[in-house]
């Protein structure tokens, strides 16, 4: 089992340039499947999650091969149906194969997927909202089996989730009639999953706002598409920084959909200018903490996968910050190995208060989870002395060599 060994203690400077969207990649690649025609898709990061969705595709008769950061996929030749329980567990988004492969085909089979374990993420919405759009589901030891082509109808979401909201968009666009989703997820790589698919000539009306209205096409053709800049791992490596006491520089950014978390950023005392598709990031010697209760909302609130990285940062602030995770109940899982290595950080249900020490000191931590295993690197990267932060694999499925992004920065950071 591979780990990262970092020695802290270094000031952050340096221009780091941001990957492409997991979060984008993932849907878009599923939705590949629904086309007639080659897809290529640009500015793929380099993770074992996209890695994950290739060998899925493949599995179902599509070509997809990946170099550097282009995913080209073939999938005029899809034969298989069901997917594998040994492929679905690989990744957590998994489920969004379902709406696309019948989309596709009319039929599919799969399990309920793997991922980070974050406490329930229930796909009963996903199955009501695709029973309604007339697919037959069935559940048998595990397994999850659909038939039906679909048709439009009017879905009301419960709550804005974004998996549900792919789902369905997924199954709608090759449907007969028209779909509308109210309270849909607004986040902005439901905005790129809807650019790809018109792109490919589907007819996607309202996304980045809560009402969607999608008007079903019997055929989608190919396209070559960029993905979206990664939001998560820019603030990511923004919180690293600026609990360094460094000064960074983002290219590729994607500033209007990281202003959520860089309007919190900026209490911190932190000076941050933005220019295009740039991030100017400088911090003074010691963050202040945020004096307003930080609460994760869905899009254009605060986002629940930037809140582990940010409270890494504030556990050396000056002061105390309060966070209210609303998203996922099991999110404060890295809070333990944060304490460990010398964080004063008490967790009462869905809120963690966070009182900033003066400094934090090496440690042997695991990580638990993808933004957990991040903000343990930020925590190890302020600390004094070494730290060796194992189960990265769960690292590797968001960031690309996280390692080497780090070193250009100036850190002291090594995989083993």
């Amino acid at each position: 089992m591979q780990k990262f060994i970092i020695t802290g203690g270094r000031k952050l400077r340096g221009q780091l340039a941001v990957q492409g969207s997991k979060n984008s990649a993932l849907p878009i690649m599923a939705a590949s499947l629904l086309c007639g025609e080659e897809c290529v898709l640009w500015n793929c990061p380099r993770l074992t999650d996209v890695y994950a969705a290739s060998r899925i595709l493949n599995h179902t008769g599509c070509k997809c091969s990946f170099s550097e950061n282009t995913a080209v996929i073939d999938p005029k030749d899809v034969t298989e149906t069901s997917i594998p329980e040994s492929l679905m567990h690989e990744m957590r988004s998994s489920i969004i194969f379902m709406g696309a492969m019948l989309g596709r085909t009319g039929e599919c089979t799969v399990s309920i997927p793997g991922g980070c374990e974050l406490g329930p993420r229930p796909i009963d919405m996903h199955l009501a909202a695709l029973r309604k759009m007339g697919a037959d589901i069935r559940e048998e030891h595990g397994r999850i089996i659909c038939c039906g082509k679909g048709h439009g109808a009017k879905i009301s979401l419960a709550f804005p989730s974004v998996g549900a909201t792919e789902n369905i968009i997924l199954y709608a666009v090759t449907a007969d009639g028209e779909t509308v989703i109210n309270n849909a997820a607004r986040e902005p790589e439901i905005c790129d999953l809807c650019g790809f698919l018109r792109k490919c000539g589907a007819d996607i009306k309202g996304d980045g706002g809560s009402s969607i209205v999608i008007k079903g096409k019997k055929q989608l053709y190919g396209c070559e598409y960029s993905i979206m800049p990664d939001r998560i791992a820019g603030a990511t490596y923004l919180a690293m920084t600026a609990a360094s006491g460094g000064e960074i520089i983002l290219t590729n950014a994607c500033i209007p959909e990281t202003e959520p978390f860089l309007s919190v950023l900026e209490q911190t005392g932190c000076s941050i200018y933005t220019n295009r598709d740039k991030i100017y990031l400088r911090s003074g010697a010691r963050l202040n903490a945020v004096k307003e209760r930080i609460r994760t909302m869905p899009h254009p609130g605060f986002p629940t996968d930037a809140q582990a990285v940010l409270m890494a940062a504030l556990s050396v602030a000056d002061g105390t910050s309060v966070f209210e995770e609303n998203i996922f109940d099991c999110r404060y899982r890295h809070v333990d190995a944060l304490v460990k290595m010398g964080a004063d950080i008490q967790v009462m249900g869905k809120i963690a208060v966070v009182k900033g020490v003066k400094g934090l000191c090496g440690a042997d931590v695991n990580a638990t989870d993808l933004r957990g295993g991040a903000a343990m690197v930020i925590a190890a990267l302020t600390a004094d002395g070494t730290s060796t932060i194992g189960n990265i694999c769960h690292i590797d499925r968001g960031y690309e060599k996280m390692e080497d992004a780090v070193r250009l920065l100036g850190g002291d950071m090594r995989r083993s």
